[in-house]
């Protein structure tokens, strides 16, 4: 794709990083085939190549207007595109400067903007969402129907086990994460100590900066990213193997904290080691396979039926396929086949609280695509895909690893 990149963006590191991901573009539409919401809406302007035009049009210096940002916003950025595109177009970065750029110049109402401020305010802060959460959960009896299948039922946390072996781990204890699901990280724990490993979390590390790097809001959301690598740092000194992540949304962004910060040049290098030790929980433990299936149940009883969302975040943001799966069915578990299981469930972080009409649409369409497997319980590796699901299924829906967890010999 041939480009001519305004003055006002074209000699920035944005302007340049989005000028080659643009020139990678050569117009195949394969994307199109594969982006859930031109499947829903059938409109070129709501599929990756039709954006890619809209923001071609903006980076030159065109006109933006509430349509382009229209258009933007419904972005799932589930970047299926990515694993269909044949000359490797990043468009999850190419959106992500787009939408940061259409953000400056055209101005939401005040109703969109409080709403926005509001989501970066709480989601992150387990201080105000831990709370608001419990309230919900203890009206939730009194809430109308649709209401009550968001709140989720409270879950306690199982025990953590003590540090006790020489190889350790660390792990982001996430923002909802520990208030919606507070088992998750705890059975991870629990896992890898069976065989030798020690996870710890660091009190000072928070949200990973997702929901406000991606709300347009790209400074705080950095902000985010340096608190988290100041936190780490030190336990990476003292010989941390790796940085464990349970849910793959945080995990597909830390694993860009060098790429975002590469300019940062007091973070750069420090960011870029943190990128490095990233791993989703799947590398870890698809790695550490000969120790765990020594400690599996030599019943080879056969357990629940499982059915196994993919997030976006995870086949897609982080390209890991069919490794999760791979170790429930070494477990014991029986997995279900899920037709069109590259499409998203409608969570993508804040999407289905700002584009819910959408949102529904694309849960509708996953809960009957994991149902018609009739499995008993749904597993999946992001909180926001589990809380999201939840609220439409019919069935338990769990993380993977608290399953992995069960079915391991104590």
């Amino acid at each position: 794709m041939k480009t001519n990149l305004a003055d006002f963006i074209k000699d920035t590191p944005e302007g340049q990083e989005a000028n080659a991901i643009l020139r990678a573009c050569v117009h195949c539409g394969f994307c199109t085939a594969t982006c859930p919401t031109y499947q829903l809406l059938g409109d070129e302007l709501d599929g990756p190549r039709g954006r890619i035009y809209l923001m071609k049009e903006v980076l030159e210096g065109g006109e933006v207007s509430e349509n382009t940002q229209l258009h933007l916003d419904r972005c799932l950025t589930c970047r299926s595109c990515e694993s269909t595109c044949p000359s490797g177009v990043q468009y999850g970065r190419l959106v992500d400067i787009g939408r940061h750029v259409v953000e400056q110049r055209v101005p939401r109402p005040a109703s969109e903007r409080l709403k926005r401020a509001v989501l970066r305010k709480v989601i992150p802060n387990p201080l105000l969402f831990n709370p608001l959460l419990k309230l919900g959960q203890l009206a939730r009896p009194l809430l109308p129907a649709a209401l009550r299948r968001k709140v989720p039922n409270p879950s306690r946390a199982g025990t953590w086990p003590a540090a006790r072996h020489a190889r350790r781990m660390l792990v982001l204890r996430g923002c909802v994460q520990p208030g919606i699901a507070p088992d998750i990280n705890p059975a991870l724990a629990r896992v890898l100590d069976r065989i030798g490993i020690s996870l710890i979390a660091s009190q000072q590390a928070g949200c990973c900066g997702a929901v406000s790097y991606h709300l347009n809001a790209q400074a705080e959301g950095l902000d985010y990213m340096r608190r988290n690598i100041d936190a780490w740092w030190p336990l990476v000194e003292q010989g941390a193997e790796a940085i464990v992540m349970t849910a793959s949304g945080c995990g597909a962004l830390v694993k860009e904290y060098g790429h975002l910060l590469a300019h940062d040049v007091q973070y750069a290098h420090k960011a870029r080691r943190i990128s490095e030790l990233c791993k989703d929980a799947t590398e870890i433990l698809s790695a550490e396979r000969a120790a765990l299936a020594a400690r599996l149940d030599a019943r080879q009883a056969s357990l629940a039926k499982v059915a196994f969302h993919s997030p976006c975040t995870l086949q897609h943001g982080q390209q890991i396929r069919g490794v999760a799966e791979s170790l429930l069915t070494a477990a014991g578990y029986r997995l279900t086949s899920v037709p069109d299981a590259h499409l998203c469930c409608g969570s993508a972080g804040t999407y289905s609280i700002l584009q819910p009409q959408l949102s529904k649409q694309l849960l509708a369409n996953k809960v009957d695509a994991l149902q018609s497997g009739q499995p008993e319980v749904i597993a999946t590796a992001n909180i926001g895909c589990l809380a999201h699901i939840q609220s439409g299924a019919p069935v338990p829906v769990r993380h993977w690893v608290e399953l992995l967890d069960e079915a391991l010999v104590m």
